[in-house]
């Protein structure tokens, strides 16, 4: 039994707000994977804000006609197809489908778009390779907080150097 009018505009608007609410898509072919393992690439996205999505790719072309972002994925609707749309944890999405794939080895993927640009394979293997948000924000904090204590130190320093000048200059002048 097929899918009806009604259930396919439902499909194609979800797919919408999915991709509204989404900063990276990652198509994949999925071809020759089974439901559990599907399952596990699901699991392993929930962490980093993914969502692994496979539909048609008609109902694909349809949500994303008349989108500026989203217009370039249209080159890879083509066979079988999973999307992985991601929102917020960018490089962690991106190693959980990497590892996943490193894993299975039975899927690889097609091509990416991330802020409406075309991802090469080496761009998303260079995502994949960046720290995660939370290790980012950590070193941004380690180098904030340190241009503060090297102010004080110099600030420090300029009495500090000039007391030892001031009592260099008097032993040498008793002696």
């Amino acid at each position: 039994m097929g899918r009806t009018l009604e259930n396919k505009q439902k499909i194609v608007e979800e797919l919408k707000k999915l991709l509204d609410d989404s900063e990276m898509a990652l198509v994949l072919d999925y071809q020759g994977l089974s439901i559990k393992e599907m399952s596990d690439l699901r699991t392993r996205l929930q962490s980093s804000n993914g969502i692994c999505k496979v539909t048609k790719n008609t109902l694909m072309r349809l949500a994303i006609d008349g989108s500026d972002s989203w217009s370039d994925l249209s080159s890879f609707l083509t066979g079988t197809n999973a999307f992985v749309l991601i929102k917020g944890d960018v490089g962690g999405a991106v190693k959980a489908v990497q590892s996943f794939q490193k894993e299975t080895k039975k899927s690889k993927t097609k091509g990416g778009l991330f802020e409406g640009k075309l991802l090469s394979q080496d761009e998303i293997k260079a995502i994949a390779s960046l720290p995660s948000k939370e290790i980012l924000m950590a070193q941004i904090a380690g180098a904030l907080n340190s241009l503060p204590t090297k102010v004080a130190v110099g600030i420090n320093e300029v009495p500090s150097g000039l007391a030892r000048a001031l009592k260099h200059h008097s032993e040498s002048s008793e002696s």
